[in-house]
Formats: C-alpha cells, sequence, structure tokens
C-alpha cells in the first residue's frame, strides 16, 4: 500500500505564507515526477507545480515567482513553499507522485486526500 499525505494547509491572509509537506510511505521502490495540483469549488483540479527525481521544476503561470516546489528523495517528501498568497490561490491542494512499488512494476499516479488552503482578511 501507497499512501501520500498532505500537510501544512490552512488559513492565511493575503500576502502571507504557507508551507504544504507531502510524504510518502508504504511500498515503493522509486518515486520519479512529483507534483502539486489545486481545485477550487465548481473548477477543474488545475497544476501548480512539478518536480522531476533531479530537480527541474515546472510552475503554472500564476504562481511563477510565488510558489516554490522541493523534494527530499532521502524521505520521500516533496515541499511547496508559497508565498504572497491571494485569494485566488485558496483551494484544495493534492500531491500527486509517479512511482513505481516494485522494480518490475510499472509506475503508476498516487494522490493525497488533499489539504485545504484559504486565502481570506
Amino acid at each position: 500500500q501507497v499512501q501520500l499525505v498532505e500537510s501544512g494547509g490552512g488559513l492565511v491572509q493575503p500576502g502571507g505564507s504557507l508551507r504544504l509537506s507531502c510524504a510518502a510511505s508504504g511500498s515503493i521502490f522509486s518515486i520519479y515526477d512529483m507534483g502539486w495540483y489545486r481545485q477550487a469549488p465548481g473548477t477543474q483540479r488545475d497544476l501548480v507545480a512539478t518536480i522531476t527525481f533531479g530537480g527541474t521544476t515546472n510552475y503554472a503561470d500564476s504562481v511563477k515567482g510565488r510558489f516554490t516546489i522541493s523534494r527530499d528523495n532521502a524521505r520521500n517528501t516533496m515541499y511547496l513553499q508559497m508565498n504572497t498568497l491571494q485569494p485566488d490561490d485558496t483551494a484544495v491542494y493534492y500531491c500527486k507522485a509517479n512511482l513505481k512499488i516494485r522494480s518490475y512494476a510499472i509506475p503508476r499516479d498516487y494522490w493525497g486526500q488533499g489539504t485545504q488552503v484559504t486565502v481570506s482578511s
């Protein structure tokens, strides 16, 4: 069994910061790409940022310069540092990991349960 657990969400005022974490645990052979996605009520789930095993990053235009994605491969953990938060950043944030549970397995995507981020005064 593989689990992805997000933490670090909460309520923050506009202009504030939060740091999200995503910890992967269970029967994991290797983790490849990881990413953060978000979904606001009534909208589709959108990409926020992704990071490869080697550390190459990609960001949605709306968060470039404000959010930073990183990962600790030794700890199977990914982070999202979010600065200068705005009300439009309010959403449930999900982490995703593409991983193999066995050396011979086909990599597949696993999702966390999500963590709520609310930006409001």
